[in-house]
């Protein structure tokens, strides 16, 4: 999984977050059913954007969901699934994508990719997936040549830019790969008036991407010899930051430009969930399940803080004795039997769910025991709400266009 947009269950309502999982599930059987197994591993969290955005646009149909059956990474479990042409719009741009990453890794000669083998190897790969894209692409009436030309365009200017070359001449190509994605979603949804704010949205969006992915990637490139734009241009970290505050500023009121029928969904991850993206990349807040979260408000006694650990229930153990009781500890109730699995199929199925992000901010079934468990993300203390998504001091009126509780947010705005 790649992508800037990694929303974390805690953030999310119970809707939303089954909303979205439905979106990146349908986006993997999207690919699977189009273009075979293999090409289920270009899923990624910033192309599943595409299909919530068309979902958002469409007037609600019976056919929008299915249930898709049990499968390995959600515990074996059946799910709703977002099914239908924005699905299918996300796969062909998650197709690109992926062709360009693997381009892009391949002429900065990243670990294997050095070796001539192993690069020709990824070319021919990245290259069918240029062509599985353009089949779906074309299908849907839209022309993925643009983004491929986005990327031939990008390695060119990656070679000529240097000290002073302004930054956002760098993220260009992006930005117009995004642009057209996300303003066919308004044709597939068919709000043709919606194409001009979505581009620009979508632009907005490319330059995010580029500009974080350049940024988390700076210390790495630079002990590694890899080309890195901020680097390259000799653009400080605080006009980075300032680009992308302005880029937040202008997809809020971008989006507030366009017709939907239901946003909750892309208004969260694209308002509130990008600006923690922001924020995770430049290192200026961090939520308090991680470690080194926010720090005690001094206000508060120290007897008055819950203790707690970055996850789990406080310290020692809740059925001890009392000092004061001369009666043993409570017992707690006998847990109920349960039918377990053997120990084979347990660790395949642990194993797929290490490589999700349920046993992190999920819920799921105990790979052998069947019983239902919370990620550890729902045992953390996130505080206040508003410290999650923001909404009242950095978006202004931003929440008038969704539902606040339903967004996570017990703030009045």
């Amino acid at each position: 999984m790649f992508g800037i947009v990694r929303p974390c269950a805690h953030r999310l309502s119970e809707g939303l977050r089954i909303e979205w999982m439905a979106h990146l599930c349908g986006l993997c059987l999207a690919l699977r059913s189009d273009h075979g197994q293999f090409a289920r591993i270009v899923t990624n969290y910033d192309g599943l954007i595409v299909s919530v955005l068309t979902e958002a646009q469409a007037e609600r149909t019976t056919g929008w969901r299915r249930t898709a059956g049990p499968c390995p990474l959600r515990a074996m479990r059946t799910a709703p699934v977002a099914r239908g042409e924005g699905a299918r719009l996300a796969a062909a741009v998650s197709l690109v994508l992926a062709s360009a990453k693997v381009r892009d890794h391949v002429a900065d000669g990243d670990g294997l990719l050095k070796r001539r083998p192993v690069a020709a190897a990824a070319r021919r790969v990245a290259a069918g997936w240029d062509r599985a894209g353009a089949r779906t692409g074309a299908q849907l009436g839209f022309d993925t040549a643009l983004l491929v030309d986005a990327v031939d365009r990008q390695t060119g200017i990656e070679l000529l830019a240097g000290p002073g070359t302004p930054l956002l001449a760098v993220t260009e190509p992006t930005e117009t790969a995004t642009a057209a994605a996300f303003a066919h979603t308004a044709i597939l949804a068919g709000k043709p008036q919606n194409a001009e704010p979505l581009a620009e949205a979508g632009r907005l969006f490319g330059r995010l991407a580029h500009l974080l992915d350049a940024v988390e990637d700076q210390e790495a490139d630079a002990a590694s010899g890899a080309w890195n734009p901020l680097t390259a241009t000799g653009t400080t970290r605080a006009e980075a930051r300032r680009l992308c505050d302005d880029g937040l500023r202008g997809m809020r009121l971008a989006l507030r430009d366009a017709e939907f029928t239901d946003d909750k969904l892309a208004h969260v991850l694209l308002v509130h969930e990008l600006r923690q993206s922001v924020d995770r990349a430049f290192g200026t807040t961090a939520c308090s399940h991680r470690a080194g979260g926010p720090a005690p408000d001094p206000a508060v006694p120290p007897s008055d803080v819950r203790q707690t650990g970055s996850f789990g229930p406080p310290p020692g153990n809740p059925y001890a004795p009392s000092p004061d009781s001369p009666v043993g500890p409570p017992q707690p109730p006998p847990e109920p039997p349960r039918d377990r699995r053997g120990l084979i199929a347990g660790c395949l199925v642990w194993a797929g769910l290490a490589c999700t992000c349920q046993m992190c901010c999920g819920t799921f079934n105990d790979p052998w025991s069947h019983q239902r468990r919370e990620g550890l993300c729902s045992q953390c203390d996130c505080g206040d709400c508003c410290e999650a998504c923001d909404c009242c001091s950095n978006c202004g009126d931003c929440c008038e266009s969704c539902d606040c509780c339903d967004c996570g947010c017990d703030c009045s705005c």
